[in-house]
């Protein structure tokens, strides 16, 4: 009874996971298990682009059932619009294949409110926060007064009312005391326009998942559990307090989803041949001037408005700490074809293999873990003096000899195989499957 694969961002989220999610959720229960509209997984068919904020990547293939499970909060206008863009685009999306767990939390307009005064109180301190009111609706629900998709659909209006002025009293005084314009006052307004319209949509899609869930896991039947964000993201193993407000490590994803551990078979942690990171945080191979410009330009490093992303070499001092404290079983290796071109265009890749690292109040040492002040860290590369090109790659062992020892490279060094390799923005790009069995030690 071990049919659960978890798939799982190893650095600062962006590595593809969805494409990964896609490929291997043919015919399962594809289950969300945390995260918020803030996460975009991208998938593309045939030139066609889907963009998944909420629903599962699975979503788009024919044959599977997908949740929303209850560690996910939900901001109801954009669920509804992503619902009706899949409709509208011939994806089937209906209450029959998609089931919104009544235990996940809703996102309320007076979160952002609180999100964006929290944030601009913060000043030069500032976390880069989306300003999507993900981190209050969380701080709502582990305070015990969040309102739940249950709430949604089986309290009345005037019930609805009652519960969120009891809630917002708090913050009122706080949004008085620093921000008076932003203090909530129509809340029959408020929730007329951000609840009450999007009943008849939704709610047809609200049901218990645990019947379902339940059997599958019975049953042994195939679940695939899809986590949003990122190791390096995860509020108690991440770069805190550069962190998302949930858990997306592979134990969190997996409590937030409501699975236990005994039934996963594989963790497939997704990271990219490079490094890239939107927002604060300490990023120990970031790169600057030409050479960020390059992986950039080459990777497509910008975000949604055109801002440009952080960018950098390959940490596998990072990365190896990752699949050990996630159980990452095999690697997902995106952008290689990207890295490649990198090669080409600077004349050499390099990866970080360890850290020098300045201790406060000591001697520098060689260390190959990820400290707590790891902004003390200086990086020691390995590097490769050479790019590649994988146009016409059709397998593993078509692939140049320098992108096989890249590949090799990164095997011996986490211990585990590579077992998916990313040549290309197309799902069908990610037809290369290297299986291999380095030794574990």
């Amino acid at each position: 009874m071990a049919n659960v694969t978890v798939i799982v961002g190893t650095q600062w989220g962006n590595e593809g996971k969805g494409r990964i999610a896609h490929q291997v959720s043919k015919e399962c229960i594809a289950v969300r298990g945390t995260g918020s509209s803030k996460a975009g997984h991208t998938v593309m068919i045939g030139g066609q682009k889907f963009t998944l904020h909420l629903l599962p990547a699975a979503i788009v293939l024919p044959n599977t059932q997908c949740i929303i499970g209850p560690g996910v909060v939900i901001d109801l206008s954009i669920l509804a619009t992503e619902i009706k863009t899949l409709q509208a685009m011939g994806v089937k999306v209906s209450p029959e294949r998609l089931i919104i767990s009544p235990r996940a939390h809703i996102i309320l307009p007076y979160h952002i409110s609180m999100d964006k005064m929290h944030e601009e109180l913060k000043g030069s301190n500032k976390l880069g926060t989306t300003l999507s009111g993900v981190g209050p609706c969380y701080s709502d629900k582990v305070n015990r007064i969040g309102i739940r998709m249950i709430d949604f659909a089986s309290l009345s209006i005037q019930e609805l009312i009652t519960r969120i002025s009891h809630i917002i009293k708090i913050d009122n005084v706080i949004l008085n005391a620093f921000s008076p314009e932003n203090t909530i006052t129509k809340i029959h307004a408020l929730i007329d326009d951000s609840i009450l319209s999007y009943r008849s949509l939704i709610v047809p899609y609200i049901r218990d998942e645990r019947p379902i869930l339940n059997s599958a896991l019975f049953n042994d039947d195939k679940i695939v559990v899809e986590g949003s964000q990122s190791f390096y993201l995860d509020v108690d193993q991440g770069d805190y307090p550069y962190v998302t407000s949930s858990s997306p490590s592979t134990s969190g994803t997996l409590a937030a989803a409501g699975i236990g551990p005994v039934y996963v078979r594989d963790v497939l942690g997704v990271a990219k041949a490079y490094c890239s990171r939107a927002g604060e945080g300490p990023f120990n191979t970031e790169q600057f001037g030409s050479t960020a410009n390059a992986i950039r330009k080459i990777g497509h490093e910008f975000n949604a408005d055109g801002s440009p992303r952080r960018v950098g070499w390959l940490d596998l001092v990072r990365l190896k700490n990752a699949v050990i404290q996630d159980g990452i079983t095999e690697l997902c290796l995106m952008h290689m074809d990207d890295l490649g071109k990198i090669g080409w265009k600077l004349g050499e890749i390099k990866v970080c293999t360890s850290y020098v690292y300045n201790q406060p109040h000591n001697w520098p040492i060689t260390i190959d873990y990820v400290p707590i002040d790891s902004e003390n860290c200086e990086p020691i590369y390995k590097s490769f003096k050479q790019g590649w090109d994988t146009s016409g790659c059709t397998d593993y062992n078509s692939l140049p000899q320098p992108a096989k020892n890249f590949i090799e490279f990164i095997e011996e060094y986490l211990e585990i195989p590579v077992m998916y390799i990313g040549i290309g923005p197309d799902v069908h790009d990610l037809s290369l499957i290297h299986i291999s069995e380095p030794t574990r030690h």
